[in-house]
């Protein structure tokens, strides 16, 4: 075990060197969950635990949630398809993705996503020039988010099961005609592999991401309140996450599997609402189980974004969110469901019902 020991050593100290390099931490003008369409999750599978795949992605997905992850597909070829809906079906979730084995060391994968709400009223011009309402008048234009992946990952060396792999992002994100932004950014991860452990770590946004806004003032004009200040073109930052991740498979009578796993999410754009919040960092643990039968059925379970939030008895409480998901494998198809819940409350009450989510892949060798 000596050459673990090291490698999980490596893991550890590039993950706490590379939080050491990011300038300016949790800077005031810097703003928090930018870009948080790209933190919502992908996959039936890891969204089923609660999130937690840094050290085990090994599909399709693994350009999100660890690129290194590309060179472990079981097929040569591997895809996704996932398709939600929040908040009662007004938002639209889509996404998908594709991975290529270019040799046993080397990997390509390519991840398209979708955030959006179509079909928004323009009331502005509601009221016609002679003050009746004119219906015809009403406009409608969407808001979302898209964003494009990458990524490659390859073998290291001679040394057997640790690969890195980096993902380049292009991001997209559109305000009908009132504004536009385009953004760059850079993720990157590590994975190793000996015998049934398994530990990874992601840098999101490593180089940190950019997205320049570009607003169109003339569709503000008349509509805005004369003491009100005009929205003006400028650029967001999202500063770089980092996941730390552990797993290990059991092997159990009767041809059953256990696969439990933990993440440790790091942010750098200051305090929020975590286990562990300070002003330069944030840290935010997950966990998650899968239970298999003979490599064909799937069990899944997690909890993680553990919040202090104020009940309704005015005591503040630890409240977190749990997951519960479904998977089915056969000649290739895999079939993944999950079931989320959003731990936020208010007045007592759940603030979001249950999340649906499911999606499709397909491997071919």
């Amino acid at each position: 075990m000596p050459h673990f020991s090291r490698t999980t050593a490596l893991l550890l100290g590039a993950g706490l060197t590379l939080l050491a390099a990011v300038p300016a931490l949790a800077q005031d003008k810097t703003p928090k969950y930018s870009n948080e369409f790209l933190n919502i999750g992908v996959g039936g599978r890891a969204l089923g635990m609660g999130k937690v795949q840094a050290s085990l992605a090994d599909d399709a997905t693994a350009g999100y949630w660890n690129p290194a992850g590309l060179v472990n597909q079981k097929t040569k070829y591997d895809g996704v398809l996932m398709h939600s809906e929040l908040f009662s079906g007004i938002v639209k979730n889509d996404y998908a993705s594709f991975g290529m084995k270019l040799d046993d060391k080397s990997a390509l994968g390519v991840s398209f996503f979708r955030l959006g709400v179509d079909d928004i009223a323009d009331t502005r011009n509601l009221v016609n020039e002679y003050g009746y309402i004119d219906y015809n008048n009403i406009r409608y234009f969407s808001v979302a988010d898209y964003a494009a992946l990458l990524s490659y990952a390859r073998q290291i060396g001679n040394i057997e099961g640790l690969q890195v792999g980096a993902s380049a992002k292009v991001i997209y994100r559109n305000i009908g005609s009132f504004a536009n932004a385009w953004g760059f950014g850079v993720d990157a991860g590590v994975q190793y592999q000996r015998n049934d452990w398994r530990l990874g770590l992601m840098a999101r946004d490593i180089t940190t991401t950019y997205n320049a806004w570009t607003v169109n003032p003339e569709e503000f004009e008349g509509s805005a309140n004369a003491l009100d200040e005009l929205p003006k073109s400028s650029t967001e930052i999202t500063l770089p996450t980092f996941v730390l991740g552990a797993s290990r498979l059991f092997k159990l009578p009767g041809e059953f599997t256990a696969l439990p796993a933990l993440d440790l999410e790091i942010t750098t754009d200051g305090q929020r609402n975590t286990l562990v919040s300070t002003s330069a960092v944030s840290l935010d643990p997950r966990a998650g189980l899968e239970i298999g039968y003979k490599q064909l059925v799937y069990l899944r379970g997690g909890v993680g974004n553990l919040q202090q939030v104020q009940a309704f008895t005015g005591k503040e409480e630890w409240k977190v969110q749990p997951s519960l998901g479904v998977g089915l494998a056969l000649s290739g198809l895999r079939l993944d469901m999950a079931l989320s819940r959003l731990a936020v409350e208010k007045l007592g009450q759940r603030s979001q019902p249950t999340s649906i989510i499911v999606s499709l892949g397909y491997g071919i060798k």
